[in-house]
């Protein structure tokens, strides 16, 4: 398996989503994904996102109840691409201490060519500070990213699993943010081979 195949598709391109093909709601939701990724969530209206989309108002609110119904789908959306990134690694038919690395390369892909501008889910927690269904999403998913890297650490014998996790979340999370700040070409393959050499650490 090459990176590539372990990383979802890159988003459409904003300009083209209206003239994509997808569905009305389909539409809708790559507008956000882009929009709310690229410019912030609470500085895009929902009339931006409607016209990127090529619909009308009342399309928008027969697909979403609201703009915050909209948010949460963009972050399941993020949600659902990180797991596939997993379930991918799972379906290589690699052994317990093979799927670790597909997972780091996974990882190390989306940092460098398409989470190019921080982590969506740190983004959106700056911009929900409080608590509410945002930021329970975010916790959600979080604490499924963090077991389930423990999960894959425990499976490959790997000394406190807990702590691989814990280890390695906090380093994705610092080249999300580095990659933007820094460029991706420069932090991704440092998350890679700090990835690694955490991992190397801590077999048996």
């Amino acid at each position: 398996m090459t990176q590539n195949e372990t990383m979802s598709t890159a988003p459409v391109d904003v300009d083209e989503i209206a003239a994509s093909g997808l569905s009305a709601r389909d539409r809708l939701l790559a507008a956000a994904t882009a929009l709310f990724y690229r410019e912030g969530i609470h500085s895009v209206g929902v009339d931006r996102v409607i016209e990127t989309a090529g619909v009308t108002r009342a399309t928008l609110y027969k697909q979403f109840a609201g703009k915050e119904d909209l948010v949460l789908a963009y972050l399941e959306s993020e949600d659902a691409g990180l797991r596939a990134l997993f379930d991918a690694a799972l379906a290589s038919g690699a052994a317990p201490e093979g799927l670790l690395d597909l997972v780091v390369a996974g990882i190390q892909a989306d940092i460098a060519e398409r989470h190019t501008r921080g982590c969506p889910f740190i983004n959106a927690a700056a911009e929900y500070p409080d608590e509410g269904p945002v930021r329970t999403l975010i916790g959600t998913h979080r604490d499924w990213f963090r077991t389930t890297l423990r999960d894959l650490a425990a499976a490959a014998g790997l000394r406190d699993p807990e702590e691989v996790a814990g280890a390695l979340v906090l380093l994705r999370d610092a080249a999300l943010v580095g990659g933007y700040l820094d460029g991706t070409e420069v932090v991704a393959p440092v998350f890679a081979r700090s990835a690694r050499t955490l991992i190397a650490a801590h077999r048996p």
